[in-house]
């Protein structure tokens, strides 16, 4: 058996083994911290305000007040998981925020660093001195070091290092190695093997030395003497067969392997599509470095998804709900303009078609409609596309189908609802004698415009992707453009070859 598994797993804190998993204990816990920041506030400005003539007395009043209001919050926090105290601080402002964060148990500020967002994780270590923050790294995992060390002080990563075993610092190196968005930035070295050449009861007594198995133990990695992957042995074939059984004929050979350089997005994929709950990660030598774990996946997923949506509008991915107002703005500068500058060319578009519109007055009430179900259509386009791009589903070899596809499909919804739209349009403006042509008019123009706002929905996703950008990056200020600007000019163009 592997000499690494000789030592035994730190055993789990009373404390994280006792904290509160309810989904909805984070919400209620949120709304209590808020509720006892805002009473504290309101006790000490009374207090304050209070004329008295012994200002000691006063000041030891306040004191009182405050801790007293800090050991409920204390209390509260206590009992929550480290993901649940991370959503109450990014739900709070500055002030109060770093209120609570002085409230958690420096035990615990690791761990809860590696759960909130960059941006309100830069805030909370810029609040902290460097010992502290020495004290909060040292409780956490290589790995874990791994995913902080960017956001830490250069002095304090050094210093954390010499604190580290041989092996717990080669495998910082090497997880400090791989680059963002690879498997191995992701894996755990956590992880439990043994040699193919003994039986099921010489495994179970290797995995009873362990104080405690590491977390997403649901198989047990099958080695040779230098460390090549033959396989996995799953707990469920460990635990059914008889003892004297040996691990080389029940173990799993035929298993998902990943290389530490994959794209952690597609390892992900892979997890949900075989309902995995861990994976090895070997080198190109097949020797097993390391093993990534569905908790991983999950949060892959999860910012995957939080990346996607900002994206879409324009936002940048790392932006704290509370920063300064200055800081957010600028934010949100860059798609402004650029749909400043696009509005502004649909505005010279209309005004290119001025005796149109003074011709027929009624396109200018009807054109807003055209723009509208051309840019949801191409959005829904868009959005299907940029799903499909994230699984994985769109290659060279069905694209060229995929837009036909969906071509296709515009063209049916255009003359369908272009065709009720035109009817109205026909109805409401019969007294007219350009009543038939404004219907006309709106079918052709509504049926055009939702090609367009189809080719646009695909062709971004496919280019950003294609130049190795995020699909969804600026794509709804992009597709709101191109569909306003078309949707005007097709329909009032068309107008004024109808109307001549």
């Amino acid at each position: 058996m592997n000499d690494r598994d000789d030592l035994p797993l730190a055993a789990p804190s009373t404390i994280s083994a006792s904290l509160t998993r309810d989904p909805e204990e984070a919400q209620r816990a949120l709304a209590r911290v808020q509720a006892l920041l805002e009473k504290q506030r309101r006790v000490e400005s009374l207090v304050h305000r209070e004329p008295s003539p012994d200002e000691d007395k006063k000041a030891l009043v306040e004191g009182l007040v405050h801790r007293r209001h800090l050991s409920e919050l204390k209390h509260i926090l206590d009992r929550l998981h480290p993901a649940d105290v991370a959503y109450i601080l990014e739900a709070l402002p500055r002030d109060d925020r770093l209120v609570v964060w002085e409230c958690v148990k420096a035990e615990r500020d690791g761990e809860i660093l590696l759960e909130v967002g960059d941006s309100v994780r830069e805030t909370l270590i810029a609040s902290m001195d460097r010992n502290e923050l020495v004290g909060a790294v040292e409780t956490l995992e290589a790995d874990e070091i791994a995913e902080l060390a960017e956001s830490l002080p250069v002095d304090v990563v050094e210093e954390v290092k010499r604190s580290l075993t041989n092996e717990e610092r080669a495998h910082l190196r090497a997880a400090m190695s791989y680059p963002e968005g690879s498997v191995g930035a992701r894996m755990d070295f956590e992880l439990v093997t043994i040699h193919d050449d003994v039986d099921l009861e010489q495994t179970l007594r290797h995995l009873r030395r362990f104080d405690t198995l590491p977390d997403h133990t649901d198989q047990v990695f099958v080695v040779d003497h230098g460390d090549v992957l033959k396989g996995a042995l799953p707990l469920d074939r460990l635990l059914l067969n008889e003892p004297d059984v040996k691990v080389s004929s029940v173990m799993k050979s035929d298993i998902l392997t990943l290389s530490a350089l994959d794209d952690v997005r597609e390892a992900a994929q892979a997890f949900e599509r075989y309902d995995l709950v861990s994976a090895p990660v070997v080198d190109p030598n097949g020797r097993l470095i390391g093993r990534l774990t569905v908790d991983e996946v999950v949060d892959v997923i999860r910012e995957e998804g939080e990346q996607d949506a900002l994206a879409k509008a324009g936002l940048r991915d790392d932006e704290d709900l509370f920063a300064s107002v200055w800081n957010s703005a600028k934010n949100r500068w860059l798609w402004l303009a650029v749909n400043l500058g696009t509005a502004f060319f649909a505005s010279r578009v209309i005004g290119a078609f001025e005796n149109t519109i003074a011709t027929v007055v009624a396109l200018a009430t009807l054109m807003t409609i055209v723009m509208g179900i051309a840019g949801n259509s191409g959005n829904q386009t868009m959005t299907l596309m940029i799903r499909s791009i994230a699984l994985g589903q769109v290659t060279s070899g069905n694209t060229r189908r995929l837009i036909l596809k969906e071509l296709v499909i515009a063209a049916l919804n255009g003359l369908v609802w272009g065709g009720i739209a035109g009817l109205v349009a026909w109805w409401i403006y019969a007294n007219t004698p350009q009543g038939w042509l404004i219907g006309l008019t709106m079918l052709i123009a509504m049926t055009l415009n939702m090609l367009v706002g189809t080719l646009v929905g695909m062709a971004v996703p496919l280019a950003l992707h294609r130049y190795g950008r995020d699909p969804a990056l600026g794509s709804s200020v992009l597709l709101t453009f191109t569909t306003d600007s078309m949707g005007v000019f097709i329909f009032l163009g068309l107008a004024t070859l109808l109307f001549r």
